[in-house]
């Protein structure tokens, strides 16, 4: 993390580079003492100063900060200038809304978005193990967890397009008791954040269908949708979905075994309380205090685990500055500087930057909780933690042998983690709705 910044490279494009034309002469003393010395603290000091400028209405110093920040950047640069230059955006995209005459911005989002084919997407997931983890790790639990079972539903509150049922149908179809009939339902409403894929939900249906039939696996694909909200705030979708999770609703039947699944999912449910929230709870208890209700069989809950839901500016920044560094070094590892792939992935985690860097209230959707916070939630709701067993570790160790050796994985009591260097990257929990008997 500590990398030492060497030359500025390629500055980043910004549409109004008049600001950056600050002498450097009239930087003061304690942003100059930064210039000789940039390594990753310095850059988090000068984030956190321009952050404390923007919050206090300050433009001079903020410019100032901005002046050195993006002698720094660089998008084809080492991993903290890389880092850096997407932090800057984040700040400038903060700035013109918290000062737009003096700063002159354009407060639209400075980052492009693309949609991915199906074949990008499987690509995507396969660069570094942050999704393939959660994949690996929930289908294993999940494929222990309907053992005998002729019948399987899975609730999947996930982001990532389907991509992890492949495997799991593949699994089951390899079952020596047979194939259980397999039911997937996904939501309609998703938060419009990275990935995003070029074919609908159903069009992902059909080919899960196809994959299933091509290994006898019985399947059925359902979208719950509800039309009236496709003009609404990710907000009011959400608050009208808790509504929609009733076992009529979704067609719960007493022979299927209930599986939830929320694979980087929950952070998007507010965890602010409002008076007119079910039960007086935060969206997101609400959420698992209804599924708890079903009474599945298992709930996966798979996350990055940081902390990154702070109402404090400088504490988001600082925690997300020392945790999004990971995909970043682990990227530098096997990716030239100026790889097309390296630079779309970046730019999806830039996405992520903006959002906790530059929004507030209701627009600030990325709302992450460490695994330590989500399991004291989930208790709190009335889960019961499962342990991992040594089938899943072991698979999880396969899948990391394919990758870079700086992933690795650790127990956390209940909970699995992805490392890299060390340092927790992703969790994974999975729960029961009632105490099993020892």
């Amino acid at each position: 993390m500590k990398t030492e910044v060497r030359g500025n490279g390629a500055s980043i494009s910004i549409q109004n580079p008049s600001l950056f034309n600050t002498p450097q002469d009239s930087i003061t003393g304690a942003l100059k003492g930064c210039l000789g010395s940039l390594d990753g603290a310095c850059i988090e000091k000068l984030l956190l100063h321009c952050a404390s400028a923007l919050e206090n209405n300050d433009v001079t110093l903020a410019q100032q900060v901005m002046w050195v920040l993006n002698n720094v950047a660089s998008s084809v640069g080492d991993t903290n200038q890389r880092l850096t230059s997407w932090f800057l955006r984040a700040l400038i995209s903060r700035a013109s809304r918290v000062c737009p005459t003096a700063m002159n911005f354009n407060g639209g989002s400075m980052i492009q978005r693309r949609l991915m084919t199906v074949t990008e997407l499987a690509g995507y997931v396969d660069l570094i193990p942050w999704h393939r983890y959660g994949f690996c790790v929930s289908n294993s639990a999940i494929f222990k967890a309907v053992e005998g079972c002729t019948k399987v539903h899975i609730l999947d509150f996930s982001i990532t397009h389907c991509m992890q049922w492949p495997t799991l149908i593949d699994a089951l179809a390899k079952r020596p008791d047979g194939p259980p009939s397999l039911r997937i339902t996904v939501l309609s409403c998703r938060p419009q954040v990275p990935p995003l894929l070029n074919v609908s939900k159903e069009e992902v249906g059909h080919r899960l269908a196809n994959f299933a039939k091509f290994r006898d696996v019985p399947f059925e694909f359902h979208v719950k949708d509800d039309p009236r909200l496709s003009n609404e705030s990710l907000a009011v979708q959400f608050e009208s979905l808790l509504t929609q999770l009733t076992r009529s609703e979704l067609d719960l039947r007493e022979d299927e075994a209930l599986v939830i699944n929320c694979q980087n999912w929950l952070r998007y449910l507010s965890d602010e309380t409002k008076g007119n929230s079910a039960h007086g709870f935060s969206l997101r208890d609400a959420f698992l205090d209804i599924i708890k209700g079903l009474n599945p069989r298992i709930t996966v809950v798979v996350d990055e685990d940081s902390d990154l839901s702070a109402p404090s500016l400088s504490s988001r920044i600082t925690t997300c500055f020392n945790y999004l560094w990971i995909p970043f070094d682990a990227l530098d590892t096997f990716l030239p500087k100026d790889s097309s792939q390296r630079l779309e992935y970046e730019s999806d985690i830039g996405h992520k930057i903006e959002n906790i860097i530059s929004f507030e209230g209701f627009q600030r959707i990325e709302r992450l909780e460490s695994g330590a916070k989500l399991s004291q939630r989930m208790e709190n709701a009335g889960f019961f933690s499962l342990a991992f067993c040594e089938e899943t570790i072991n698979e999880v160790k396969s899948l990391l042998d394919e990758h870079a050796s700086g992933w690795g994985m650790k127990r956390e009591e209940d909970m699995l983690v992805l490392t890299w260097k060390g340092h927790n990257s992703v969790f994974a929990t999975a729960w029961a709705s009632t105490k099993l008997e020892d």
